[in-house]
Parts: structure tokens; sequence; C-alpha cells
């Protein structure tokens, strides 16, 4: 498993707190200057691509949730 860059790392922090969330709600979470959210939504949707971030649709929304726990990270 590869080590996740800083940005990676506070998304998967976040996700991990809050179980699963919107993007809306992770960039809530997030502290100031906030990133714009194409930045977040992009950073999430790599992060579902190597398998460390789930997802459920609801029409064209994506609710996301992590797979990679914290222990499996840790390790």
């Amino acid at each position: 498993m590869k080590k996740l860059t800083q940005k990676e790392e506070e998304i998967m922090r976040i996700l991990w707190r809050l179980e699963n969330a919107f993007v809306n709600d992770i960039l809530s979470e997030l502290e100031d200057p906030k990133p714009p959210y194409n930045t977040v939504s992009s950073i999430i949707r790599k992060l579902e691509t190597e398998g460390y971030v789930g997802y459920e649709a609801f029409g064209k929304t994506h609710r996301y949730y992590p797979i990679l726990t914290k222990e499996q990270y840790r390790k």
C-alpha cells in the first residue's frame, strides 16, 4: 500500500471520523483556506479508484465511505 499524500490523508481522516459523507460535508470539515469543490471531488475519486473509498450513488450525487480502516492504513 502506498503512502497517501497530505491532502488524501486529511480527507481520509475526515471520512474515518464521519463514517460517510458527501463532498460538501468533507469541504465543511476542512480548514480555511478551503480548496475548491472540484479539487476535493477529484481527490476523493482518486481514492475511490485506488480502493481506499467506496460510494453510494443518489442520482448524480455520491456519498463516500472509507473502505480502508485507520488500523489498516497505520500498518
